[in-house]
């Protein structure tokens, strides 16, 4: 005899073995137990979740000779030929490739004839939104006033896409996702039975790696359960097959990432491809991880919806310390697209590595948002720190050359004339950068002193960066800037700034250049 996958050997008989949808097998069994059967059920869900299944239980609770508080009693002639699919009750039809009116239209006519045994004639039409709509047409009437002995169950994993003159003719039920805990115990259960060595948290990983679908947690230890015949199923050996990888290594690559260490991000990801890893698996597994981080840091209570260890639950909170939220955010926003990217790039490992680098180096990221332009921040503050010069490139720099023929193209742009106020400020320019903090001090050196018409000192840049720093949490760096300028020339000075791009910063001379000072090296 064949070999038959555990999915369809522990397919449940009975509404007793159905698991995670317990709201709905109650509700079946109150009706079959008062005789307040419908005509025509909707089961929705994703798939996996036992729609079909119930479907064909329920087909066999009305027919059963016995039934036992509302369910089947699987030893009947009815039940036994319902379950051995030889009943002429029970037809099931797949809409996938049954989706004309022609399939409708016999099923119209088959209606009309009474059945031979058993009290009813069921119709389990499976994936039901993929009917055309001249099908659902020819559908409705029928739907709508069936015979009294003819049930209706219709099954579809896109309840959007029936249309609503179907809807409202059905009891619709929708299948939730199952719960991990009740996968990994039907599973613990189905090992038990098939005599295989299992770890319970190899277990609770195949539960997890599921989705809520029941049937594919059936398929996956099927495959672990061949791959290691004979063998006990350990949580490494499942990782092995199944293409995994150990949380462990997201809290390298976390780790990594924070850092803005690329290097090492390269190394890891190049581990997880010549381990066989699927970079597609990878990417959402870390989306998941960082999603979990982000939870944690968000809220102390978020610990009790994650799937974690004791131990790898602090472990994480620790690690959701190191950032805020915001970049944690960051991140998933970045990766989020990469999944669907995946799925139709030529170059995978490249796509990936770029994602990466710009996880590591906001300043690859084309997105300046505030978050972006925080972590840009961060870094410099590190560097400074730790003593490392922070040079600025501008954005769409120029060639040296170029920039030298985009010089002598245009003249310099002069002030008409530099106000007193700005000469007093610009006397004491380089005290005041002196009294700023190593990361003011770090923006202002790049700053070209330029006098406006209407007088007034602006501070140009050519990084984006530089402008949105001083003008961040409502300009109170610049703020700051002003009170500092004001406590040494005893007078309040307005400073604005402004962006612009290397070839225009060209343009315009630094006043500072254009008075005799004595100038100080600001160390």
């Amino acid at each position: 005899m064949s070999y038959t996958a555990l999915y369809r050997k522990f397919r449940p008989g009975e509404f007793e073995e159905v698991k995670g949808q317990d709201h709905i097998v109650t509700t079946l069994r109150n009706q079959i137990r008062t005789d307040r059967i419908g005509h025509a059920y909707l089961f929705c869900g994703t798939r996996g979740t036992g729609k079909t299944t119930v479907a064909k239980i329920l087909a066999k609770a009305v027919n059963c000779e016995n039934p036992m508080d509302g369910s089947p009693c699987g030893e009947c002639d009815m039940c036994k030929k319902i379950a051995s699919q030889t009943s002429m009750n029970v037809v099931e039809i797949d809409a996938a490739s049954n989706n004309g009116v022609a399939n409708i239209r016999d099923i119209i006519e088959e209606v009309q004839y009474s059945p031979t045994e058993g009290r009813f004639k069921v119709y389990i039409i499976d994936e039901v939104h993929m009917l055309s709509s001249g099908a659902f047409n020819a559908l409705l009437k029928t739907l709508e006033e069936p015979p009294e002995y003819v049930i209706f169950i219709l099954a579809t994993t896109e309840a959007h896409k029936i249309p609503i003159t179907i809807l409202s003719r059905c009891q619709r039920y929708d299948f939730k996702r199952i719960s991990i805990d009740t996968i990994a115990d039907r599973l613990q259960d189905l090992v038990g039975r098939e005599q295989v060595q299992a770890e319970e948290k190899a277990l609770r990983y195949i539960a997890k790696a599921a989705d809520g679908s029941m049937r594919d947690a059936l398929s996956l230890l099927d495959q672990c359960i061949a791959f290691y015949l004979g063998e006990e199923l350990t949580y490494d050996k499942t990782l092995e097959v199944l293409g995994a990888v150990d949380t462990e290594v997201y809290s390298r690559m976390y780790s990594y990432v924070i850092e803005g260490n690329v290097v090492e991000c390269i190394k890891l990801i190049d581990e997880m491809i010549m381990a066989g890893r699927d970079l597609n698996q990878f990417v959402s597994e870390f989306i998941w991880y960082l999603r979990g981080l982000m939870l944690l840091d968000a809220s102390e209570q978020s610990g009790d919806i994650l799937d974690v260890s004791t131990e790898r639950l602090e472990q994480m909170r620790k690690e959701a310390k190191k950032v805020d939220t915001e970049v944690l955010i960051r991140y998933i926003h970045i990766l989020s697209d990469l999944p669907g990217q995946l799925r139709f790039a030529t170059q995978k490992r490249v796509l990936v590595e770029i994602t990466w680098i710009k996880l590591c180096k906001p300043q690859m990221d084309t997105a300046q948002d505030l978050t972006t332009i925080k972590s840009r921040l961060s870094q410099i503050e590190k560097q400074l720190e730790e003593g490392v010069a922070v040079v600025s490139q501008p954005a769409n720099s120029e060639s040296p050359k170029a920039q030298e023929e985009s010089v002598e193209e245009k003249p310099k742009i002069l002030p008409k004339a530099v106000p007193e106020d700005v000469r007093r400020v610009l006397e004491k320019w380089n005290d005041v950068m002196l009294a700023c903090d190593a990361v003011m001090r770090n923006m202002l050196s790049q700053a070209k002193k330029v006098v406006s018409d209407e007088g007034v000192l602006i501070l140009q840049f050519t990084d984006t960066l530089n402008e949105a720093y001083l003008k961040q949490d409502e300009g109170k760096a610049l703020e700051s800037l002003q009170q500092i300028i004001s406590n040494f020339i005893g007078k309040d000075v307005t400073i604005q700034t402004r962006t612009v791009d290397a070839q225009t910063d060209a343009r315009y001379q630094d006043v500072m250049d254009l008075i005799n000072f004595d100038k100080i090296e600001v160390q």
